[in-house]
């Protein structure tokens, strides 16, 4: 999900700023930021896992014994859930939109 990972990371980018978190010291930021980040993955990570149903949590279970490239991940999500890119891009509006709600 390395693709996912960068659409995360600049949306959190953007939110820090949105949220002034810009502003707190570098370890407080840092911290925060690596949360933000966990909750964010997670959401993903769980939608994905419920839209590839039972079956395809199973590959996904055979893909990860092999320590796959994200590159491989990704393409393996995008040929089994349709317009996972957007599903991911809805996700992270979500989240971000409720981290702004929360200021």
């Amino acid at each position: 999900m390395d693709e996912s990972k960068n659409t995360a990371s600049e949306s959190l980018d953007q939110l820090v700023r949105e949220l002034g978190i810009d502003t707190l010291p570098e370890d407080k930021r840092n911290d925060l930021l690596i949360k933000m980040t966990e909750v964010l993955l997670k959401r993903i990570f769980l939608e994905t896992m419920e839209k590839l149903g039972e079956q395809g949590r199973d590959e996904y279970e055979e893909i990860m014994q092999k320590n796959p490239q994200p590159e491989e991940l990704e393409a393996f999500f995008a040929e089994k859930i349709k317009d996972y890119e957007d599903m991911v891009q809805g996700i992270v509006a979500d989240f971000k939109k409720e981290m702004l709600t929360i200021k």
